[in-house]
């Protein structure tokens, strides 16, 4: 299945002092005996989407980090889904972070840090996101007993948290992500991942001239 969203989107945006600012863009690919993933990203896009990772539902969840993420977002993901879900997502989680990393570069003017709580319904996630170059992630986020896998290939619901492992520790960032409550578990992931979009939106945004830590680097 294939995902796709497309708007005209500018190759530069207007600068604080009317210049011109050129897009903060990176693309990876990795292959292994177990997948072949490709990642595109503009974090100074408008939130198009070209997702395709043979998981519907992982598809979905993809496309609503791009759409309130704001960047534009290519992934391409062929897997080996005849043993399980498990090593696409992974493997997304590793180039898409990789990807995120390159693309903030030395984060000179990124206000760093965010905060936000976003609600689907019965469900509300918080999320916290620090991009600390330190990968760390706390995710707490538990669905009913009678989850199941969603979509067709199934996506089980505990492999987000390995995506969101995935993407930490290859982008260098401290991720926090707490269910603060939900039942329905296509609304907590949904719920999830559009928060983190929204974090990293804000943390990634640029304000400043600096880098936003007494060290000097991040």
């Amino acid at each position: 299945m294939t995902s796709t969203h497309e708007e005209p989107a500018p190759t530069v945006t207007g600068g604080a002092a009317g210049g011109l600012v050129a897009h903060r863009r990176a693309v990876r690919r990795r292959t292994t005996r177990e997948s072949d993933v490709l990642v595109e990203a503009d974090l100074d896009g408008s939130g198009r989407f070209e997702v395709s990772t043979g998981l519907p539902f992982f598809d979905h969840m993809l496309s609503q980090l791009a759409r309130h993420g704001g960047l534009d977002l290519v992934v391409r993901t062929a897997g080996d889904l005849e043993v399980d879900a498990h090593h696409s997502v992974e493997d997304t989680g590793i180039v898409l972070g990789e990807v995120l990393a390159e693309a903030l570069g030395d984060k000179v003017g990124v206000r760093r840090f965010a905060s936000v709580a976003v609600p689907l319904d019965e469900s509300l996630v918080d999320v916290a996101l620090d991009l600390s170059g330190r990968a760390f992630l706390r995710y707490d986020v538990t669905c009913g007993p009678d989850a199941v896998p969603l979509g067709n290939p199934g996506f089980e619901p505990q492999l987000a948290e390995e995506f969101w492992r995935a993407v930490v520790t290859s982008a260098g960032m401290t991720l926090h992500v707490t269910l603060r409550y939900g039942r329905n578990t296509h609304h907590v992931l949904e719920a999830s991942f559009k928060a983190v979009a929204r974090a990293l939106r804000e943390a990634a945004r640029v304000d400043g001239a600096s880098v936003p830590s007494t060290k000097g680097v991040l």
